[in-house]
């Protein structure tokens, strides 16, 4: 294949805990402006999709730019050959991913799932595919595990590609894709790429994941409604989701100030909530000791409270629950940072919380930057924590 010329694309961590650390100092130097002055303007957004989702995606409709996207032949996680051919009268959103990732990738892997519940019966007309971007696990049992573990093993629109090094080196550099390799180490670091390719085979729009792509219901829909943008006149349409919810101006969505407020502590006397915290990234965690989800996610949101001590604060929310099997839990998993009551549920409303768990992360000036339904994993957590707040500095 010809190698394109690389785009000047930010490289992000993907692979495994040990990364994290470089990670961060990549990410930090990738991350947009506050004031969103390297997002698209909304004038940019495709017609189903807003100014402030474009931005969320990074979202670059190419226009005139647009060209045919590279081919390559590769084997996905169920042992099937996958070409562009393959995908032909379907628009693709292709990226790559590390087989290993237990992160960034994984924010990305949720996404996609909830992408393909908006999709709705338009699913059909759109393939989900990712090359493998680890040449140190390139079998297909790799890729397959991989999207076993995290959701996707029974999604139909999934394929993850993969084949011998040299091939997954020629297909990155024919995307221009930057792929850093630690041979010692055998970890990855690699371009978070979205390319949004139409059912000719043409690459309309760029996009981009990252730390923005763990307020999953936003970032999910715009990627459901960027690839139906691009199918045929006639089979477009408005896709499922909550977007909305999560990227209004209501007070509570991303990039709203919403209202501090101050909660009874779920032990002992006194109060917790944004309103006591001290000008750190702040983490709301809503939680209740019913969800099963929510107690099994209390280590992991401990041990990044541990990390993160100094620099962002855990709050952990407990809503319309019974403190005393709320305490037994926290307990039981060991919970220091601070702990409200929410007893009938007045804050979790207030944040059009949706289900638990939930986490909510505000920034030092109090706005909303993150909104992630379900549970968070420590890996992914760190991970967009360390992509957010600045290094300790010695």
């Amino acid at each position: 294949m010809t190698r394109r010329r690389p785009r000047t694309w930010p490289i992000v961590a993907a692979a495994t805990v040990v990364l994290i650390g470089f990670a961060a100092v990549l990410v930090a130097a990738a991350r947009q402006s506050p004031d969103g002055a390297n997002a698209p303007s909304a004038a940019a957004a495709a017609p189903g999709i807003s100014g402030a989702a474009a931005s969320l995606l990074q979202l670059d409709p190419l226009g005139d730019a647009a060209t045919k996207a590279p081919g390559y032949r590769l084997t996905d996680q169920r042992g099937n050959r996958i070409t562009p051919a393959v995908f032909h009268g379907r628009s693709v959103v292709l990226t790559f991913n590390d087989d290993e990732c237990q992160d960034l990738c994984t924010l990305l892997a949720q996404d996609v799932a909830l992408a393909e519940h908006d999709l709705g019966s338009a699913a059909s007309r759109i393939a989900f595919v990712s090359i493998n971007a680890n040449p140190y696990h390139p079998a297909v049992s790799d890729v397959a595990s991989w999207s076993n573990s995290h959701g996707l093993g029974g999604d139909t629109n999934w394929y993850f590609g993969t084949a011998d090094p040299a091939t997954l080196a020629t297909v990155a550099r024919a995307y221009g894709v930057p792929i850093e390799l630690d041979a010692a180490q055998q970890t990855v670091v690699h371009g978070t790429e979205i390319f949004f390719i139409d059912p000719s085979g043409v690459e309309r729009a760029l996009g981009q994941f990252g730390t923005d792509s763990a307020s999953t219901a936003p970032f999910a829909h715009t990627m459901a409604q960027e690839a139906v943008d691009l199918l045929p006149t006639s089979q477009r349409g408005t896709v499922a989701g909550s977007a909305a919810v999560d990227l209004s101006a209501d007070g509570t969505g991303v990039g709203a100030k919403p209202k501090p407020f101050s909660l009874p502590a779920l032990n002992g006397s006194g109060r917790a909530g944004p309103a006591t915290a001290s000008g750190h990234y702040v983490v709301l965690n809503f939680w209740a000791s019913t969800c099963t989800a929510c107690v099994g996610e209390l280590a992991d949101l401990q041990k990044v409270s541990n990390e993160f001590a100094g620099r962002a604060e855990l709050i952990g929310i407990d809503v319309s629950d019974d403190p005393d099997a709320a305490r037994a839990a926290t307990r039981q998993a060991g919970t220091s940072y601070p702990l409200a009551v929410d007893a009938n549920g007045s804050v979790a409303g207030r944040y059009r919380i949706s289900g638990l768990p939930y986490t909510v992360i505000l920034d030092p000036t109090g706005h909303v930057v993150i909104r992630h339904p379900g549970a968070f994993t420590a890996e992914q957590l760190e991970y967009v924590l360390d992509s957010l707040v600045p290094p300790v500095t010695k």
